[in-house]
């Protein structure tokens, strides 16, 4: 089945491009992901984690 398969993708003109920009979209993410994750407030995240710790139930 993966011969049939990459048999029909290599008929397709371009589709090396296909691979390159799944991998600069991937890593994009995630490198967008770090700067959010490490830019985020300290406060926020404290805050944040005491949310299970409350007693009160307003949400």
């Amino acid at each position: 089945m993966f011969e049939q398969i990459k048999h029909n993708m290599e008929t397709i003109a371009g589709v090396a491009v296909y691979p390159t920009l799944s991998l600069l979209i991937f890593f994009a993410f995630f490198v967008g992901l770090g700067i959010w994750v490490f830019s985020y407030k300290k406060e926020k995240i404290d805050e944040l984690s005491q949310i299970p710790l409350n007693d009160d139930q307003t949400i």
